[in-house]
């Protein structure tokens, strides 16, 4: 069987990413979603109500619709998490939501307010199974993910087949989870270059609407971006670079040229930007 990520698939062929939200998280949403243009979804979980009983209805709901016009089981799907990146105690505080969401069937996690490496690094463990050995004593601790869960099926993959696959890319070339970061504050800003350093990251993003608010303009999400503003996307750009990972940022109909020569690949965005993305990579994989 080939990969189960469609998106991390796309990124090994260096394609871009388009993403956008998931609708309504039950099982008919599920059903509704799994032929998505999108590259992968993004379920939103920081500013609604949690709903981690919703999002494993939508995963069963892709399932059951799928595979994809791609022939992946389901589209990949990352869950924004409702705690943010503070530091290692409050995400060991609530590392029981890794844990929940994981045994949905998602894909990976998108960390907001990214502030410190040990956050990340407690992250990124709690995702993990203490067999996965890659990194560790090398920046990372034994994983802490437990037995009892493992979605298989929602997979495609038969128990044994998902532990193997469960791990996070591209630290494990043969994993199927994505970590992204926002650094989207000046506290996380201020460690970005060793939060990025932090094995088993996929991308990060630098967050312009909360880092505006950080720098005390509440309306700095769009350009033009003031000097500090295009000062912190600069430094955070140039720390995933330092650390070989890729960048979330806004690509538009102007400027997807520029940016896909830049190697930043991943962003929001319609079917106009996808379709002018695709062509521009002369990618062949069915949306």
């Amino acid at each position: 069987m080939g990969r189960v990520n469609r998106a991390i698939e796309l990124l090994e062929g260096r394609h871009t990413l388009i993403y956008g939200g998931s609708g309504d998280l039950s099982f008919e949403g599920g059903v509704n979603a799994c032929h998505t243009d999108n590259d992968f979804l993004l379920l939103e979980q920081e500013h609604v109500a949690l709903n981690i009983l919703g999002v494993r209805e939508f995963m069963r709901g892709l399932a059951a619709a799928g595979p994809t016009r791609s022939g992946h089981p389901t589209p990949t799907v990352l869950v924004t998490l409702p705690v943010q990146g503070t530091d290692e105690h409050v995400m060991r505080a609530n590392a029981w939501m890794v844990t929940h969401y994981l045994d949905c069937g998602v894909h990976g996690f998108v960390l907001c307010h990214a502030e410190t490496p040990g956050a990340v690094k407690v992250l990124i463990e709690s995702m993990r199974f203490p067999f996965n050995d890659i990194g560790v004593g090398d920046g990372l601790d034994e994983g802490r993910r437990g037995a009892g869960g493992g979605p298989g099926h929602i997979w495609g993959l038969d128990h044994s087949e998902y532990l193997r696959k469960a791990d996070v890319w591209p630290l494990n070339p043969e994993g199927e989870l994505i970590v992204g970061l926002k650094i989207e504050n000046r506290r996380a800003l201020e460690n970005c270059e060793a939060t990025c350093k932090v094995p088993g990251l996929t991308y990060v993003e630098w967050g312009p609407g909360d880092m505006g608010y950080s720098f005390g303009d509440p309306d700095a999400h769009d350009p033009p971006y003031s000097p500090e503003m295009a000062g912190a996307r600069a430094r955070v750009n140039a720390a995933r670079k330092a650390a070989g990972i890729d960048f979330c940022d806004s690509i538009n109909v102007d400027n997807y040229k520029e940016q896909i020569d830049n190697d930043i690949l991943i962003c929001g965005g319609g079917p106009e930007i996808a379709s002018l993305c695709r062509e521009y990579t002369k990618r062949t994989m069915p949306a």
